[in-house]
Parts: structure tokens; sequence; C-alpha cells
């Protein structure tokens, strides 16, 4: 039976998993239902939410345990063609925390998301209203991209190493590595946490969503997340004055 080393940490695996079901359920909505739909404006909670679940794991990033640190991320480009040369053409190497493919999959993902919710942002007030939800489609259809090789680089190293790399964002371990250390503690009370907070934000906004106007009271502001029928009223009437 093949060694197992703790890599994952519990706030690095409760992300990563809030962060996949958040953005789901944020991309289904928003391909199922038009935007005048009472059921669009979820997908805008959903993504605020991600907003503050990626703030938690940078914060992780700087100071939670050896492979959750960004610092020890694979960044470097030249490594990157490398890896993926080395995975389609050789053997490659295995390792026991991010690969050069997956630390940049991870790191180019919440950029996105972050790119999501600040063009989100901008069209709840109105900026530039068309050129941003083209930008924003872009994002959008761009992280569906990147999942889709990031599934496949997944699939790719567990036929070619046996070794089933998808679990180990559930139960944490991986293949042990020769002359790689695994860390010494899961850090459950971070991921309860970190789950706490995720939650409770999430809550924190649906309680603070009046669905009838569709509009979120949020740190100070009125938030426009739907074209709610007073809204439309209220243009149609504009349109008339004008004419």
């Amino acid at each position: 039976m093949k060694k197992m080393t703790l890599v994952y940490d519990w706030p690095t695996r409760i992300f990563h998993w809030l962060f996949a079901l958040l953005f789901i359920g944020a991309f289904t909505i928003a391909k199922t239902f038009d935007d005048d739909s009472a059921i669009y404006p979820y997908h805008m909670l959903a993504g605020l939410t991600l907003v503050v679940l990626i703030v938690l794991r940078m914060f992780w990033g700087l100071f939670g345990s050896y492979y959750a640190q960004f610092k020890n991320f694979d960044l470097n480009p030249v490594n990157l063609v490398q890896y993926l040369k080395d995975v389609f053409l050789k053997n490659g190497t295995r390792r026991l925390g991010h690969n050069p493919a997956s630390s940049w999959a991870a790191v180019v993902m919440m950029i996105l998301v972050l790119g999501l919710a600040i063009t989100g942002y901008m069209m709840t007030q109105k900026i530039a209203k068309e050129t941003v939800e083209e930008i924003h489609e872009i994002f959008s259809n761009l992280f569906v991209i990147l999942v889709i090789f990031h599934i496949a680089g997944i699939i790719v190293h567990t036929l070619k190493h046996k070794d089933q790399i998808g679990l180990s964002m559930v139960h944490g371990f991986k293949q042990d590595v020769a002359n790689q250390k695994g860390i010494a503690k899961s850090h459950a009370l971070v991921g309860v946490l970190f789950l706490f907070l995720t939650v409770g934000f999430g809550y924190y906004i649906y309680h603070n969503y009046d669905t009838t106007e569709q509009s979120l009271k949020f740190m100070g502001q009125s938030l426009q997340l739907g074209e709610n029928q007073s809204v439309r009223s209220n243009q149609s009437d504009d349109e008339r004055d004008e004419d």
C-alpha cells in the first residue's frame, strides 16, 4: 500500500469546495434565467459571497500552512511550459504540493472572480453597461474554460501516475513523494471558522436583500440587483417624457 502524506489542510479544502459550489450556482443561474427574472439577482449574491471567500483565502495564503501559502506556489512561466511538455511528452514529475499548472489555475481563477465581482458591481451602477456586460461574459467564459483544463489535468495525472489526486481535496492526503514533507496539522478550527464566516456573510446579504425591490442594502449602499417592476415603470415614464 502506498504511503499517504497530509498536504491540504481544512481551510484550503473548504475554500476549494465552497468556491466551486458558489461559482457553479452563480454561473447556472446567470445562464438559466433572464436578467429580469426574480431568480437572477441570486447569482450576484453568490458572487459577493465568493469575494469574501477569496479574501479569507488570501489571508490563509499569507499565514496558512506550508502548501496553502502563495509563496510556495510555482508561478514561474518557464516551469509551467516545461511541466506541460513533461505531462504530455514524458512521464512528468510528481509534486507533493501545487504543480505549476494548478498554481496558475488557482491564482487566475481567483483573479477572474474578482474581475467578475468588479464588473458585476459596475453593472448594478449602470456604468458603461453594454461594454461591462461583455467583459463580464468574457471573464465568466474564461473561468469555465480554465475549469475544464483543470479537470483535464487531474484526469491526465490520475491516469499517468495511478494517483487519485482528485480525492486530495476531500481527505487532504496525497501519495508520498521522496524528499518532500507533508504538513503536521490540518487546522480544523480555522476551517470551521472559514465555513462560519462564509455562510454567515451569505446569510447577512440574503437577509438584507429586498426581493420586492430586488435591491441589496450593503455597506451603506443600495445595490439594484434586478430590474424590478417599479424600476421598469420609472424607465418607461422617463422614455415617454422624453418623447
